[in-house]
């Protein structure tokens, strides 16, 4: 299985992302989009939980120096939120609970909605 998926909108049967990079490890999910300049228009996280949950998936944006989309998943991809991030801010979380989060460009925000359903898929 490779590290980066291509994030696709079962509603739209459109690319969302490109590749996105997948982040089960302590440190992938630590790092994050800290302390980086800007973010891709067509790349970003997929950040993995053990379970759903609204306090696992729930974020910070310290050290964050641009706004960002996030965008919150169930087990089956359904999107149960979404928002923009911006810099600085100490807390993000979901209003139901969420097993993955993406954390991406904000124009990314624009071609999702609430109960679309994302699918993942291996990037070579």
């Amino acid at each position: 299985m490779s590290a980066y998926r291509q994030i696709n909108n079962s509603r739209t049967g459109k690319i969302v992302l490109a590749r996105a990079k997948w982040c089960a490890s302590a440190f992938c999910r630590f790092r994050g989009l800290q302390l980086q300049g800007t973010a891709a228009r067509d790349a970003g996280l997929i950040f993995v939980n053990s379970s759903e949950s609204r306090s696992e998936s729930a974020i910070h944006m310290f050290f964050v120096f641009m706004d960002i989309s996030v965008i919150w998943l169930d087990s089956a991809g359904k999107i149960v939120d979404k928002t923009l991030a911006k810099p600085w801010r100490p807390y993000y979380a979901p209003q139901s609970k969420a097993r993955y989060f993406i954390e991406a460009h904000p124009d990314i925000l624009g071609t999702v909605e609430i109960g679309d359903v994302l699918t993942f898929e291996d990037v070579p």
